[in-house]
């Protein structure tokens, strides 16, 4: 169940360790809470805040021992060779919790959630029930993948309905990627030049759109395989807009009409600054965009959109602001169609000249929480922004058998509740024993 149950040696593990022992000694000091918070989580909720908040939980009552909550195990760490985020389970007295806590790069806590315990479901009716409540949409498919790359579902729940994807369209980029590669168009260390017309959101915008291609200068250059790794590890935005720069619009649509039904949807394919400006600038720009037929609007986004400077969208407080456009402007995909792409990826992969697919799907191997003696391989991506939460992961096991889960949740009228995380998470955990 828990990939470990030690915290790593690194500071978000240091960072874990503080908290639990600290939450015995409640309420913390203003200098204790600027030592171990960043400026940007503290902007958005002040030391008094943070111990009124935590204050009010329950299992922070009399029952926490004062030595502290104890670690019970972790559920993911992201990158094993370094963790910059964990999730992990704690006993607080009586009550177990899952703290979800980030780093930023000078190891101060940039994100901290803490919410009820929930374990992966026990059989496939307990997992459908979980996922019906989590949203009004929501899908799953748990499918065995054949050698040759078939998928063949074990469960599903509406696994062919289109749903918004977030950051998993950028499988179909790291496929016409793998494509172009292969067809020798494109090398992987081949130099890309960061420049300012390709920058996108990032971590500047707190919350919204991970990265970190965005902030550093215009002129950098950086290979191919280094902008395929920031693209799938990190999410980086501006790796995936250089990368579908690189290998054209077409091909990336190309890509998406053989592993999708639902590719018409995505033409044009809209790089991640295009939708954000779409999204969060002036709305009539998004109006127009959607009043033009397909064909006309990949000359609109050339003529009206991408001229426009990215501070043009308002995207300080998109993170949490309700569901904006989820079912008309995103990438569209279905869980068997992301299972498709995730058959065919490992197809590529054990083409010599495509090597690295292996080890730039399998950077954040350790966020999903499966467990590596069970599961040595493990490839995950998913995405989320209001309204949207998606996860979808293929994983061998150690008897050689691969399986892909997709979960898919969207609620165009609000924002998915706090447990939502935590508990698509456990549903595709679940899944995989399941499946297995």
């Amino acid at each position: 169940m828990f990939i470990a149950t030690a915290a790593p040696d690194a500071p978000v593990g240091r960072q874990l360790t503080w908290f639990l022992r600290a939450v015995a000694d409640l309420p913390w000091s203003r200098q204790l809470i600027q030592d171990h918070f960043n400026a940007g989580f503290l902007a958005q909720i002040s030391p008094d805040e943070i111990n009124s908040f935590l204050a009010g939980l329950p299992a922070l009552g009399a029952s926490v021992p004062s030595s502290g909550a104890s670690l019970t195990g972790l559920l993911s760490q992201g990158r094993a060779d370094d963790p910059v985020a964990l999730s992990a389970v704690a006993a607080f007295g009586g009550v177990e919790l899952t703290v979800d806590i980030a780093v930023d790069r000078a190891g101060l806590i940039s994100g901290l959630a803490l919410l009820p315990y929930q374990p992966p479901p026990a059989s496939w009716a307990q997992a459908d029930r979980d996922l019906a409540a989590l949203a009004p949409g929501a899908s799953l498919l748990a499918a065995r993948v054949s050698p040759g790359g078939a998928c063949t579902p074990v469960h599903q729940v509406a696994a062919s309905a289109a749903r918004p994807l977030d950051s998993m369209f950028k499988l179909f980029v790291l496929g016409a990627l793998a494509r172009q590669i292969a067809a020798g168009r494109v090398s992987w260390d081949q130099d890309l030049t960061v420049t300012d017309a390709l920058k996108s959101t990032g971590n500047s915008d707190p919350g919204f759109g991970p990265g970190y291609l965005q902030d550093v200068p215009a002129g950098t250059r950086v290979s191919v395989e280094q902008t395929a790794l920031q693209m799938i590890s990190m999410g980086d935005t501006t790796a995936a807009d250089m990368l579908i720069h690189l290998v054209g619009r077409s091909a990336v649509e190309a890509q998406d009409r053989q592993w999708s039904a639902h590719a018409a949807r995505n033409v044009p394919f809209l790089t991640t600054r295009e939708l954000f400006l779409l999204k969060y600038a002036d709305p009539a720009l998004a109006d127009r965009y959607l009043r033009l037929a397909p064909g006309q609007r990949a000359a609109f986004l050339a003529s009206a959109v991408d001229p426009l400077p990215l501070s043009q969208a308002q995207l300080a407080n998109a993170a949490t602001a309700p569901p904006a456009g989820i079912d008309t402007l995103e990438w569209f995909a279905s869980p068997d169609g992301i299972c498709r792409a995730f058959a065919e990826l490992q197809q590529l992969a054990a083409q010599p000249a495509l090597a690295p697919l292996g080890p730039i799907l399998s950077a954040t191997g350790g966020s999903l929480g499966l467990d590596p003696a069970r599961w040595p391989t493990v490839w995950p991506k998913g995405g989320s922004e209001p309204g949207v939460l998606t996860v979808g992961c293929l994983a061998t096991s150690s008897k050689g058998q691969t399986f892909v889960v997709v979960a898919m949740l969207s609620d165009p009228a609000a924002a998915l509740p706090p447990a939502a995380g935590p508990g698509l998470l456990a549903i595709v955990r679940g899944a995989f024993e399941l499946a297995r």
